[in-house]
């Protein structure tokens, strides 16, 4: 069975891809793709999810979990919106305009960064 560390490394991989491509990826198909292993592995995903935030926040780097969006909707669920507060990156509601702005400029910040990184032959962690 992985590790943490091992799938960790693996979420982030599927979402670098994703962002080279300028495009999201739903929790269901990013825990498919990852092949992120059952059990709860939805609820365990977005928590490592979280974790990736909380390290790309860290490091100063976009925060690639801007990838992974609900399947209702454009949008994370609102884990995403409650780590972003935490981080002091927004402080709005978990849905609506505020919220999608606040979305839009970390998955903006995402694909720039991802773009500038494949310009000059790197990856983006």
């Amino acid at each position: 069975m992985s590790n943490e560390a091992e799938l960790l490394d693996r979420l982030r991989r599927v979402l670098e891809s994703y962002a080279s491509e300028e495009r999201r990826i739903t929790y269901a198909e990013l825990a498919e793709t990852s092949g992120f292993p059952p059990p709860y592995r939805i609820h365990r995903m977005t928590a490592m999810l979280e974790t990736l935030m909380r390290e790309d926040h860290a490091a100063g780097r976009p925060l690639v979990a801007s990838i992974a969006i609900s399947r209702t909707g454009p949008l994370p669920q609102r884990g995403y919106f409650d780590v972003l507060r935490e981080l002091g990156r927004y402080n709005g509601p978990d849905s609506g305009p505020e919220a999608a702005a606040a979305h839009g400029r970390e998955l903006a910040a995402v694909f720039v960064a991802a773009k500038t990184d494949s310009q000059h032959g790197k990856s983006a962690s």
